[in-house]
């Protein structure tokens, strides 16, 4: 797979709601807290749901307490599940298939995370083994999409997770490495890898951080405006609350739509090609 298949497989992984039966409303489970001002049991639809599948407070979500609602992303899996797993057909018009229907949800929600992994380190310049590698994946991973709703549910998803990270990890490694090369003459290679490190409230603004490992990292309400973010490994990393304006994260590796919905930005934030910019950020 080329460069440019891989880019746009990667960037055409968004919801599309008008396509879904409002699964993101429906199946998952909420409990009351600073993101949202409702108790709501999974298979329960929320009471803003209405009978189109759209939110009846979309357009005040954050002003309403629904903050939570604002910075949650399925990566496309609501459609898939809804017109491709169940053809078209609804919980509404048939509530038997429900209770499935809210369990496959999310075990696709994560196959679509895995492919918006996979292709996006297929969107790199990697050498031929791990490329190969990856795209062998990729093509496994967009399979299990097209599986009917008993297979998904009898998936064992650590099964594809775990030879994924693997390969995810060694592609961090070969792009952070050729940079790391590139910029540093000075710093330590430990310098390099904060995985899993509690930055919470660090304040970083402005600092050139090129590079880093930042996996697992927590970064809940970190300062890092104006900060150069490039090529550092942002996977699984808390961004809660972390503030990005002003930063430069143009190429930052395995960042997620839910993880910057969740950050704060502005018009200044530089973001990688497959992420959008959140409609709640500051101007």
């Amino acid at each position: 797979m080329d460069n440019e298949t891989a880019k746009n497989i990667r960037e055409s992984l968004t919801a599309d709601c008008s396509q879904c039966f409002g699964l993101c409303c429906t199946a998952l489970n909420i409990i009351a807290s600073s993101d949202f001002p409702i108790n709501k049991p999974a298979g329960s639809p929320c009471a803003n749901l209405q009978s189109d599948y759209g939110c009846k407070i979309h357009a005040n979500l954050r002003e309403k307490g629904f903050k939570g609602c604002t910075v949650f992303d399925c990566l496309g899996a609501g459609q898939v599940v809804s017109q491709v797993t169940f053809k078209g057909l609804s919980w509404r018009d048939d509530p038997e298939i429900g209770t499935k229907m809210f369990q496959v949800f999310p075990i696709m929600e994560q196959i679509h995370e895995m492919i918006a992994y996979a292709a996006e380190a297929l969107s790199y310049e990697l050498p031929p083994a791990l490329s190969e590698k990856l795209n062998m994946q990729l093509n496994e991973l967009q399979s299990l999409t097209k599986r009917d709703a008993d297979q998904l549910l009898s998936l064992d998803i650590v099964m594809y997770r775990f030879p994924l990270n693997e390969l995810l990890s060694e592609t961090s490694n070969y792009i952070r490495g050729k940079l790391i090369q590139k910029i540093s003459s000075i710093k330590k290679a430990k310098d390099y890898n904060h995985e899993r490190a509690d930055w919470i409230g660090k304040k970083l603004s402005g600092q050139n951080l090129q590079a880093v490992n930042l996996r697992g990292a927590y970064l809940i309400a970190a300062d890092m405006r104006n900060a150069d973010l490039r090529a550092v490994d942002f996977i699984g990393a808390d961004l809660r609350d972390a503030d990005l304006r002003g930063a430069n994260l143009s190429t930052s590796m395995f960042l997620t739509q839910m993880q910057i919905n969740s950050a704060k930005g502005d018009e200044k934030t530089l973001l990688p090609f497959y992420i959008q910019r959140p409609s709640h950020w500051t101007a």
